[in-house]
């Protein structure tokens, strides 16, 4: 009867949760603002609802991911905008692009500070001889090339973050700190 008990009580005990963390990335993707969301896991959020928000808390718009998480945004003010997700079950991706990189990214002045270097001779040379239209090609074409990298850098940053790092180091000392125990009750065997 104890045994059988005993055995209920472990099958209904919580088995623990699979962590995972949430991970968003946003960035330009020429007039556009293109980002991703999903879990550190791999598992990418598919038909989420991403609101867009300014600094203040207004509201500028919306938009969905796709079939692999990722989604494109039109701005159409050069302020700060703030990308949110419900994942559910508590998850929330928010992720923001400060104002002076939306104003870069619709072609409108941007502070000193902030502004990017101009391209390459090399890269203007090369895109010279290109119609609006080849560029375009060639711009989403890089950008659905890119997207598996990026996600592989955005899975690398998160799995080998300090946490990681600091506990791979507390094994090392705890095995340097195992073989000099076990190293002195040897000596201390050897001279008794």
């Amino acid at each position: 009867m104890i045994r059988t008990l005993l055995l209920v009580l472990a099958l209904l005990a919580p088995l623990p949760a699979a962590a995972h963390k949430v991970i968003s990335s946003v960035f330009p993707s020429g007039s556009n603002i293109e980002g991703e969301v999903g879990f550190s896991n791999g598992v990418m959020a598919v038909g989420l609802l991403i609101e867009v928000f300014d600094g203040a808390g207004g509201k500028l718009g919306e938009t969905v991911t796709d079939d692999d998480g990722f989604f494109l945004y039109t701005p159409i003010k050069p302020v700060t905008h703030i990308f949110r997700g419900d994942l559910g079950a508590g998850h929330l991706a928010e992720i923001s692009m400060s104002g002076a990189e939306v104003a870069e990214l619709m072609g409108k002045t941007a502070p000193a500070a902030a502004a990017a270097p101009a391209s390459s001779p090399a890269a203007q040379a090369a895109t010279a001889g290109l119609s609006d239209q080849a560029r375009a090609e060639l711009a989403t074409m890089l950008r659905q090339e890119l997207r598996p990298l990026r996600q592989e850098i955005t899975a690398y940053k998160n799995k080998n973050d300090l946490q990681t790092i600091l506990g791979g180091m507390g094994y090392i000392f705890g095995l340097f700190g195992l073989g000099f125990y076990i190293a002195a009750r040897r000596k201390l065997e050897a001279s008794a």
